[in-house]
């Protein structure tokens, strides 16, 4: 298995839509090279921000082949799959594997049934033996995520090497940090959250908030590392007032008018979902002037 050291600020991107809705790769294109000047040490395609459920298994390998060449190998890639059944997230790792990508992140299965924990334990376990991929677990849908009694019985999958807690569950990050971190990387996708995970002694973070703060959200990071925690509680109040902004249904969103105020272009998102309304983005355009990332104008 191919060796990748996670850690740091890694952000997810964006994936752009059109007004066919087909998917920009070269609004993706900029997009990475945007990410990489900031600083962040990780880019993740396909996920949650990426609106890596919507996307068909060309789709999916289209945008990692983008973000692999524009990477360039300053990074690591890290290819989300987000599927119902082992059999389709096996799939689309194996083509993801073949785009170059470094990482997988795997969510659990999740629709409406929830697997046992020797089933999920499996289901990571042919996915790992299939692609001889290290693997990010995904731990976010919050009717279905992992136990910490799971997580460490996936410590036997070798492929398995990270976990990714989102969900809103601080505690069950608690959990984690106390009773695995010494087998996993933890990465903190609590996106209100990253200074006391943190403190609490995650590895790093892959969340949404860097997509948008990639650079306020590395300061945090590099302030918490050298202890100073007058700048670090500064930067999370300024990430915070923006993430509050942004946190709606509609994530993605609401994530590409923020974009598109810094001068940036998201594109739009997939439908059914619309583009943010006039009232959204004078509400993030507020947060992001109070948070000293654009202009008052």
């Amino acid at each position: 298995m191919k060796h990748v050291e996670l850690g740091g600020m890694i952000s997810t991107v964006v994936t752009p839509f059109d007004a066919d809705d087909q998917v920009d790769l070269e609004l993706l294109r900029a997009e990475v090279k945007y990410l990489l000047e900031q600083g962040v040490t990780a880019i993740c395609a396909c996920g949650s921000t990426g609106e890596g459920q919507t996307l068909s298994l060309e789709e999916s390998v289209a945008i990692c082949e983008v973000v692999v060449d524009e990477v360039a190998g300053r990074v690591p890639v890290i290819g989300g799959v987000i599927q119902n059944s082992t059999a389709q997230a096996k799939r689309y790792s194996l083509a993801l594997k073949e785009a170059g990508v470094d990482v997988l992140q795997v969510t659990p299965v999740h629709y409406v049934f929830a697997p046992s924990k020797e089933e999920n334990v499996a289901h990571y376990r042919e996915i790992g033996e299939a692609t001889d991929l290290p693997i990010i677990l995904y731990n976010v849908v919050p009717w279905a995520l992992l136990s910490i009694e799971t997580i460490e019985a996936l410590a036997e999958v070798p492929q398995v090497i990270s976990v990714k807690q989102s969900g809103g569950d601080i505690h069950l990050l608690a959990d984690l940090l106390h009773r695995v971190r010494d087998r996993f990387t933890i990465l903190a996708a609590l996106d209100d959250l990253h200074y006391p995970a943190f403190v609490m002694g995650a590895h790093g973070a892959l969340a949404a908030i860097p997509t948008v703060t990639p650079r306020l959200s590395v300061e945090l990071w590099e302030a918490v590392r050298s202890g100073d925690h007058a700048t670090a509680l500064e930067l999370h109040e300024r990430i915070l007032t923006v993430w509050r902004a942004i946190d709606r249904p509609n994530l993605p969103a609401q994530i590409k008018a923020a974009l598109e105020l810094q001068g940036r272009r998201g594109g739009l998102p997939r439908r059914p979902f619309a583009p943010a309304t006039a009232e959204d983005k004078e509400r993030i355009r507020a947060a992001m002037v109070t948070a000293n990332l654009i202009d008052d104008i």
